[in-house]
């Protein structure tokens, strides 16, 4: 289990981090805290696994916390200016997320952060609403999604669900593995079987690459099968 305290002087932004931890299994919230001095003294005494810290917070900073810390807590910064990005380095967190904090950027420096025990954190089913009913969906389950207007079709293995999501809103619920591929594409990346300049091959569905996503998709590849 992986304790985790939040440390944020924005009310709304412990809610939304608190909402993303709650989607994952085997995380447990420790503590949430709007006071930089008080999480301190807190974790000092109770040692975490990983910190969620604000860096822009009045009375202690987020970069003069780090630097007080006296245990081994990791530290993932979260911020709305990227200028303490280099001096965040220096203090070797394990990431920095820029604000607005979206969920596959949160998902990706959350398995940074327990990347010695990646296989503890399992992310939840999901629950899909389609029309009057939910859908408990495994994302393991899902190949691809498609947009079609106002509506995104969830193709699964065995089945489809339409559901009324944006883009952006269903790329919030997914797990990292996830990733756009095209304006109206989103793919499992784990279930990929082919990819060539123009398009994807999986589980006999031919999905197409735009322009504009193919430098991510390529990133995200090299990353995930480097040697």
């Amino acid at each position: 289990m992986m304790k985790v305290v939040i440390v944020d002087d924005e009310p709304k932004a412990i809610d939304l981090l608190r909402g993303y931890i709650l989607r994952f299994e085997n995380i447990e919230i420790a503590g949430t805290f709007r006071n930089g001095i008080t999480a301190l003294a807190f974790v000092e005494s109770n040692p975490v696994d990983l910190i969620l810290l604000d860096i822009n917070m009045p009375h202690l900073s987020g970069l003069a916390f780090a630097k007080s810390l006296k245990t081994n807590s990791k530290i993932i910064f979260t911020t709305a200016y990227s200028e303490y990005a280099a001096e965040s380095y220096d203090i070797e967190a394990v990431d920095y997320l820029l604000k607005p904090i979206s969920f596959e950027r949160f998902a990706r420096a959350i398995r940074k952060a327990n990347q010695d025990h990646e296989d503890l954190i399992i992310p939840k089913n999901l629950f899909v609403k389609s029309g009057q009913q939910i859908h408990r969906v495994n994302p393991h389950e899902i190949l691809y999604l498609e947009k079609d207007g106002n509506y995104i079709t969830f193709n699964l293995q065995n089945s489809k669900i339409l559901a009324r999501y944006s883009i952006s809103e269903v790329l919030n619920i997914l797990p990292d593995y996830f990733i756009q591929v095209h304006k109206s594409f989103i793919v499992n990346t784990e279930i990929i079987d082919m990819i060539n300049k123009s398009e994807i091959k999986m589980k006999q569905h031919i999905i197409p690459i735009g322009l504009s996503f193919k430098v991510n998709l390529d990133l995200l590849i090299n990353k995930k099968y480097k040697h």
